[in-house]
């Protein structure tokens, strides 16, 4: 959306300032706001998210350890457990009620975010950023 209002704003700065050097600069300010914000707004989440790691209640500090222990429980029941379940009943004659099912969409989705997050973890760990 904001990448819509750059042209106009570019186009207003050409009519208002005669300056070319300042024009460009303005144009360049306006281009890279979007950018800049997004930066600093992920740059206060991961001030949050170190608070929030560093807390001593298991309610504030333990989410997401929690979120990643669910969704591989989920991800081991689904690719794992599950189909062996299903092999073993099978085998030795049992007829068992339908398994339940997870959406592996949103399961993915979530675990992916997490995982994006853990291999930045990595590299900071690996650059020495962090203990």
């Amino acid at each position: 959306m904001l990448t819509a209002l750059i042209a106009p704003i570019t186009g207003l700065l050409d009519k208002f300032i005669p300056d070319v050097d300042l024009k460009n600069k303005l144009a360049h300010q306006v281009a890279t706001m979007a950018e800049t914000h997004a930066q600093e707004l992920a740059k206060g989440q991961l001030e949050i998210n170190k608070v929030e790691a560093q807390h001593k209640s298991i309610f504030v500090s333990g989410w997401r350890p929690f979120i990643g222990w669910t969704c591989g429980i989920a991800l081991c029941w689904h690719f794992v457990l599950q189909p062996v379940t299903l092999f073993v009943c099978t085998y030795i004659g049992l007829t068992i009620p339908t398994l339940p099912e997870f959406d592996m969409g949103s399961l993915m989705t979530i675990l992916g975010g997490l995982l994006g997050l853990g291999g930045l973890r990595t590299y900071e760990k690996q650059k020495g950023l962090t203990k």
